[in-house]
């Protein structure tokens, strides 16, 4: 099951930017491109620092909404 990123503060979807793709907010910063980088090594130091304008505040508020919307089991019928 997707994530439900519009729950997720840290993140922002707008129509027009970057094809409405779900971005660190006030950033052109996709929300993808820190799990690519992290899943090729790189730290959450180095990710703030390859990207102007993202914060180790948002990286460690989506990595904390993954982990616990991977937690919370989900009971469809």
């Amino acid at each position: 099951m997707p994530l439900d990123w519009s729950k997720c503060p840290a993140v922002e979807s707008v129509p027009g930017r970057l094809s409405g793709a779900w971005v660190f907010r006030g950033t052109r910063i996709p929300v993808s491109a820190v799990f690519e980088n992290l899943e090729d090594g790189l730290t959450v130091d180095e990710l703030v620092a390859l990207y102007d304008g993202l914060t180790r505040e948002q990286v460690k508020a989506v990595l904390e909404f993954t982990a616990q919307s991977l937690a919370t089991p989900s009971f469809s019928r």
